[in-house]
């Protein structure tokens, strides 16, 4: 029998042959340290311990392993993400839907993240600008300190808006109304979804995120619209002088 490898009836479920850290190491190519932090984060299973420094891994984790990666790298899925579609696929769920669902409402296949100080040289903002506006909520990157192509894109927005002279705290309203139309949505998901089978919830709450996105920029455009309607047409303004 490989010194790398385990037949036991201790390991999960009493079947599958037992991995040495190193062998699982080799099969998935995925480091040692962030085999151990799926462990401690609940992706993977504990390992059987034979003794204080002999640990032996189900074979199963080999393929439980490449899954998270898949869904890391093509799905832009977090850990947290990634937990709750292996809870459902445990219970025998079909996730495929549910992977639809996270890509809808966090985005297909993710940018490369970048430093705070890489941050600050794509967009023009200076490090205690970024924590302002953070601290305001206009700017809020998944992860902190990591910042993706849409914090870009926004953080570049938000210096044109310091070049007119306003300042982070002028942006507060967008977080404090955002919170304020999500928890209306949520209450409204919960209340649709509270009678249907799993798979069901899954299929409106992916029809309720499309629909919602949608209602809420006609909505705001439409109010914008009128309001700047009412806006003066700037014929009594004086000229510029030169």
């Amino acid at each position: 029998m490989s010194k790398e490898t385990l037949k036991s009836p201790s390991g999960p479920k009493g079947k599958g042959s037992m991995l040495k850290m190193k062998k699982l190491v080799e099969a998935t190519g995925v480091a040692k340290s962030t085999i151990l932090h799926y462990v401690n984060e609940g992706l993977l299973p504990k390992p059987v311990k034979t003794s204080p420094n002999m640990a032996y891994y189900a074979h199963t984790c080999i393929e439980r392993i490449r899954f998270i990666k898949q869904l890391q790298s093509k799905h832009r899925l977090g850990l947290s993400q990634i937990k709750i579609i292996l809870k459902q696929r445990d219970k025998g769920r079909e996730v495929t839907p549910l992977i639809e669902l996270k890509e809808i409402v966090f985005g297909k296949s993710g940018s490369e993240r970048m430093d705070t100080k890489a941050f600050c040289r794509a967009t023009g903002l200076s490090p205690e600008d970024v924590d302002k506006f953070i601290a305001a909520g206009s700017l809020m990157p998944e992860k902190k300190g990591r910042f993706d192509t849409e914090d870009v894109a926004i953080g570049q927005v938000l210096h044109q808006y310091m070049d007119m002279g306003l300042r982070a705290r002028d942006t507060t309203y967008y977080h404090h109304f955002a919170e304020k139309i999500v928890a209306k949505e949520m209450a409204l998901r919960k209340r649709l979804v509270k009678d249907q089978s799993y798979d069901e919830a899954v299929v409106l709450t992916m029809r309720l995120t499309k629909n919602a996105r949608f209602l809420r920029a006609y909505v705001i455009d439409r109010v914008f619209q009128k309001h700047a309607a009412l806006i003066d047409n700037f014929e009594n303004k004086p000229d510029k002088q030169a």
